[in-house]
């Protein structure tokens, strides 16, 4: 009977919010007492009975801490917020990822904040500062900031308040710290994958060109290539803009341009996409993938790379590494400390498939 009444009391307690005096009066315990065990100080002489009342008592009741007065009173809330705008993007889902789990290892927890980034004007105008607002009124104690697409940024002035680390884009202003990848390399370790399977002649569909992706890996094509006693001829150089059918255009120009004998043997594509669009080029004028020309793409779009006959061999971003040193370096940040580069170049590795 006894047991059913402190059921019946513990259910009416729940109907308003628990708090650390309820607990106490449960257990028959001071509220110091509690406060010692649910701060788990090992210095308070409480007796290993009391600690086991109390913990019945908090799972009886399910009281839960209040995070903003601890926040307040430790000036750490445990949490990191993210503001990105890759929620939706294909690979929103790796970057997150990588943070998270290297977050929950720190005892750490994300808070995600998505907004329109390149919608300075439209209808999301302001969407940015009010995600970073909300954030830092959960007392976040620092932000990573995630772009869709390596370029440089502008950051709210509101991100200074706290340690911010960016993703995948850098500060134009050169005063937030950066991870970013190794776009020289990926392009230098797809043209020496390319030369040590026997091809010299290689056409390449380029992305926009003034962008830092472009820039970076058209550079480490022609270093590989310079470093082969290569060059990289102009007229095999043609701009896709990112897409499949611009791929598929890019392809068609250059097969098209030449003869037989003078045709490149490969074409490296600067993303999935575009090689997806010179897959279709090359089937349609009876040639054949790797037999008769190779192709190599950047990105790894899983749901394209994966999946197109043959698969395509390809260099990934590494969107997951990235979140995770995003992370590392964070949690430097916030304990106080400096870091030795303001931006981190992360590798991009080649993925090994059937197109080469």
């Amino acid at each position: 009977m006894a047991n059913t009444t402190n059921l019946s009391k513990a259910a009416a307690v729940r109907q308003r919010a628990v708090t650390m005096k309820d607990v106490a009066k449960h257990a028959g315990v001071s509220r110091t007492a509690v406060s010692f065990v649910l701060n788990n100080r090992q210095d308070a002489s409480i007796s290993e009975d009391t600690r086991a009342r109390i913990k019945a008592a908090v799972q009886a009741l399910g009281y839960r801490p209040n995070a903003g007065a601890r926040a307040l009173a430790s000036q750490r809330s445990d949490w990191y917020g993210i503001v990105t705008e890759i929620v939706t993007a294909p690979f929103a889902v790796d970057t997150i990822k990588g943070a998270q789990d290297q977050a929950w290892l720190d005892r750490r927890f994300l808070l995600i904040a998505p907004s329109d980034q390149a919608d300075a004007v439209g209808p999301n105008k302001g969407m940015e500062d009010a995600a970073i607002e909300k954030l830092l009124e959960q007392r976040v104690e620092g932000l990573l900031y995630a772009a869709t697409f390596h370029r440089g940024v502008h950051v709210p002035q509101s991100a200074h308040e706290v340690p911010t680390v960016l993703i995948n884009c850098f500060d134009i202003d050169g005063k937030l710290p950066s991870i970013v990848p190794d776009e020289h390399g990926g392009g230098r370790v797809a043209i020496e994958r390319l030369l040590k399977a026997g091809h010299q002649r290689i056409g390449v569909i380029n992305l926009d060109p003034i962008i830092p992706a472009s820039v970076g890996r058209l550079a480490g094509a022609r270093e590989a290539l310079a470093e082969a006693g290569l060059e990289l001829d102009p007229e095999l150089i043609v701009t896709g803009h990112a897409t499949a059918d611009g791929g598929y255009d890019a392809a068609c120009q250059i097969l098209d341009r030449y003869p037989e004998k003078d045709r490149p043997t490969a074409l490296f594509c600067l993303n999935d996409r575009m090689a997806m669009g010179a897959y279709d080029a090359i089937k349609e004028r009876g040639l054949r993938i790797p037999e008769d020309i190779a192709v190599i793409g950047f990105d790894n779009q899983e749901l394209i790379a994966a999946y197109l006959r043959p698969k395509l061999t390809t260099v990934a971003l590494p969107f997951q590494k990235m979140g995770a040193l995003g992370v590392q370096t964070l949690a430097i940040l916030t304990a106080g400390q400096s870091i030795v580069a303001n931006q981190q170049l992360v590798d991009c590795p080649l993925l090994e498939r059937s197109s080469v």
